[in-house]
C-alpha cells in the first residue's frame, strides 16, 4: 500500500500581530488613549464652544479603539474590521482634513483630524496608509 502524505501548506504572509504589527498596534493604543482623553476633556469642559469638533474627536478616539483591537486580534474576522476601520479612519482625516483647511469657521477648535493631523505631527494621515499597507501584506 503506497504511503499517504499530509500535505501542509506554508502560510507566506506574516501574522498582522507579529513584528511590526506590534508596534502599529502600540501606536494605534496610543492614539486612542490620546484621542479618547482629549475627546473626553473636550466634550466635558466646553462642548457648547466647537461641538462639531469635539463630536469628531469622540468619532476618531472610537475607530482608533476600535482599530486597535482589531490589529490585536487574530482571525479573518477581525482582519476585516482591522481594514474597515484603518479605511474609515483614512476617509476621515482626508475629509475632516480638508474642510478644516477651507472651513476653518466649521472648526473653530482642532479635532484630532485636522489639518490632517497637524497637531499630532501628521500622524493620524500617515497611520492608516501604514494600517492598510500592513493589512494587505497580512490578508488571511
Amino acid at each position: 500500500m503506497p504511503e499517504e502524505t499530509e500535505e501542509r501548506t506554508v502560510d507566506t504572509h506574516p501574522d498582522k500581530t507579529s513584528g511590526p504589527g506590534r508596534i502599529l498596534v502600540a501606536v494605534y493604543a496610543i492614539f486612542a488613549l490620546a484621542a479618547t482623553s482629549r475627546a473626553a476633556v473636550q466634550i466635558g469642559t466646553k462642548f457648547h464652544e466647537a461641538p462639531l469638533a469635539y463630536v469628531l474627536s469622540a468619532f476618531a478616539a472610537v475607530v482608533y479603539l476600535l482599530a486597535t483591537v482589531a490589529l490585536a486580534r487574530r482571525g479573518a474576522g477581525w482582519w476585516r474590521i482591522a481594514l474597515v476601520a484603518c479605511g474609515i479612519e483614512l476617509l476621515g482625516v482626508l475629509t475632516v482634513g480638508t474642510f478644516s483647511l477651507f472651513d476653518r469657521e466649521a472648526f473653530p477648535h482642532a479635532t484630532v483630524w485636522s489639518v490632517y493631523g497637524q497637531g499630532y505631527l501628521f500622524i493620524p494621515l500617515v497611520l492608516p496608509v501604514i494600517g492598510l499597507f500592513w493589512l494587505r501584506r497580512t490578508k488571511p
